[in-house]
């Protein structure tokens, strides 16, 4: 497994919610709270949180730090393809994204991958994050 990188700007939370009481609401609060440039990525929506939301990572025309996964890992598995397309400079799999299917075809896409919470990661609680 790769470290952080220690200097990551953008980011594409795969799975970002409107609903504030899942992880990828909160993560993509975590993340623009740290100053990060976040890309929701969620096909059902226009908008997350007030940043446009994107149907999928190739839609995304920047260059990308980090692609954060809060899909079920059957879901990743099959985004894997795009999300490998971007070059992204790490995979970060929340806990409950992953699988052993996810983690091996990520390594064989030459993906950096990182088993994180991403919101503990850029150094927020889930909890900083409330529904209300």
């Amino acid at each position: 497994m790769a470290t952080i990188p220690a200097k990551t700007k953008t980011v594409a939370v795969v799975g970002a919610s409107p609903d504030r009481r899942k992880f990828g609401n909160k993560g993509v609060r975590a993340f623009h709270r740290a100053g990060w440039r976040v890309f929701p990525v969620n096909p059902n929506e226009a908008a997350v949180e007030g940043l446009p939301a994107v149907g999928s990572v190739a839609d995304i025309g920047d260059a990308l730090d980090v692609v954060s996964l809060y899909v079920p890992a059957a879901v990743g598995v099959k985004l894997l393809p795009a999300i490998a397309a971007k070059q992204p400079g790490a995979l970060w799999i929340n806990p409950g994204a992953e699988s052993a299917e996810l983690l091996a075809g990520a390594q064989a896409a030459g993906l950096s991958v990182v088993q994180t919470c991403s919101i503990i990661a850029v150094g927020y609680s889930p909890a900083d994050f409330p529904a209300a």
